[in-house]
């Protein structure tokens, strides 16, 4: 079973992105995605910087793998998406539908998880299309999982979203703009404020959700360390790790050692707790509301 580290979904600085991935070449990760998924005008890197990064990675042992963007709203985004696209030096995460037909036909990608393939004849249609790995949908359940994991077709590589605050929504508005009272055109990059996104509370203050710019987040940090065993024998082939600011190195570590553990360890849900922005939840999985916790079956 494979480590792998998500592309990044929020904006940080430059020199942070830089420092940030050549941090995690000294990590277990087996594979990173790169590249902007959320929105255009982020704009600190460009897509030969990314390509830097791949090549960094590459050269520490790792799998790179360049990410489209899942929402396009204009024809200049259409055109950064053809221009990854058409890099074949890495493989391609596609997170759209014109992405999907770009690569058709010509070369091996991955099918993103925002690209919603809940059943066999979904995913066999995308392995003809020349998908070699699919990301499970972050609703899937376990139980489900199961089903597709019996009839997918052979060579199709499993990934599974396994930590990481939940990108639940795409929307043309920005709403960290709208928080600020600014247009989305003038937002003054202001979700580069918020390194783990914004979160918004309850009048009670429970965290609700995150804001992150286009995109809408859960506040709770899906996590299913506990579950690896389960994974394991499901036959997936790799974890995804969603990229934090702080503590990304020890929830990797954390990951790593769950994957080569001979036992389940029962404890190591509660050691991660100090490394997360939020609480945990594992509820999509177990078939349950997405911010329940549901802890594994004590055996004897």
């Amino acid at each position: 079973m494979k480590l792998a580290l998500g592309p990044l979904q929020y904006y940080w600085p430059r020199d942070t992105v830089f420092d940030f991935y050549q941090a995690m070449a000294e990590t277990p990760v087996d594979v990173v995605y790169l590249g902007e998924a959320v929105c255009s005008r982020r704009r600190e890197l460009r897509q030969s910087d990314w390509i830097d990064i791949a090549r960094m990675l590459r050269d520490a042992g790792k799998q790179a793998v360049l990410s489209t963007m899942v929402l396009l709203e204009s024809t200049s985004d259409v055109s950064a998406m053809h221009k990854i696209a058409q890099d074949e030096e890495f493989l391609i995460e596609a997170n759209d539908m014109g992405a999907v037909h770009q690569l058709a036909g010509k070369r091996a990608f991955v099918a993103g998880p925002q690209l919603n393939l809940f059943n066999a004849d979904s995913l066999n249609w995308m392995v003809g299309l020349g998908a070699s790995r699919w990301v499970m949908p972050l609703e899937m359940r376990q139980a489900d999982l199961a089903v597709l994991q019996q009839h997918k077709p052979a060579g199709l590589e499993t990934e599974v979203f396994a930590y990481g605050r939940m990108p639940l929504a795409f929307s043309a508005r920005c709403f960290t703009a709208r928080h600020y009272n600014l247009p989305k055109d003038d937002c003054g990059f202001r979700c580069i404020e918020h390194p783990d996104g914004q979160l918004l509370a309850t009048r009670e203050g429970e965290g609700f959700l995150v804001l992150n710019g286009i995109q809408t987040q859960s506040a709770r940090v899906h996590n299913l360390i506990q579950d690896v065993p389960a994974l394991r024998a499901l036959g997936v082939e790799l974890l995804r790790l969603s990229p934090q600011s702080q503590h990304m190195a020890e929830v990797i570590a954390a990951f790593d050692a769950a994957r080569k553990a001979p036992q389940p360890d029962a404890g190591a849900l509660d050691r991660m707790r100090p490394l997360m922005p939020e609480a945990p939840c594992n509820g999509y999985w177990h078939g349950k509301p997405g911010l329940d916790l549901v802890q594994p079956a004590v055996t004897s």
